[in-house]
């Protein structure tokens, strides 16, 4: 699936933000180029900014990058239930409840390097065996009606999104 074949309707009105973030290229090759250079990018953050907010009440650099995983994973697991035709209504997850739970700060570059690497892979694999028509497949997750590929899209688009604004808003300072 490519950005191209998926049609916008009703269901993305927030998410197609990041969707529009993307090249028009296919979603395996994405994700695993993203697995290349996203770790490169990770490596170059200093040490020392792991713990930088950039305003009272944001997220921290190392926040931002666990949100990021955490993030892969419930789209990964909605995609998922998805492709197996699970028809189950899916609830929303509330990502300002989950930042101060993950203890972000008390991970090490490397942990969360590591941790994004084994997702990324696990991501990789899913979509990277699903059946071209199973991409739109479609299930609800907090109201909207997602397919497959969108969801897959949303992965990478959210990632290049926090990639953004940790470049314009944390490491620039």
């Amino acid at each position: 699936m490519k950005v191209s074949d998926l049609e916008f309707t009703r269901p993305y009105p927030f998410y197609k933000t990041y969707i529009d973030l993307l090249d028009d290229v296919d979603l395996v090759e994405l994700l695993e180029r993203q697995l290349k250079n996203f770790p490169q990018f990770i490596r170059s953050i200093p040490e020392g900014k792991m713990g930088y907010a950039y305003a009272t009440g944001k997220w921290t650099v190392a926040e931002v990058l666990v949100h990021i995983i955490d993030s892969e994973r419930v789209f990964q697991y909605r995609a998922l239930r998805f492709a197996r035709g699970d028809k189950t209504v899916l609830p929303g997850f509330d990502q300002d409840e989950y930042v101060p739970l993950s203890k972000a700060g008390n991970r090490s570059k490397e942990s969360i390097l590591e941790e994004y690497r084994a997702v990324r892979q696990s991501t990789i694999a899913l979509f990277g065996n699903l059946e071209e028509e199973v991409l739109g497949y479609s299930g609800v997750a907090s109201n909207l009606n997602w397919s497959v590929g969108a969801l897959g899209l949303v992965i990478c688009g959210h990632q290049r999104h926090h990639r953004n604004i940790l470049r314009e808003r944390y490491l620039r300072a």
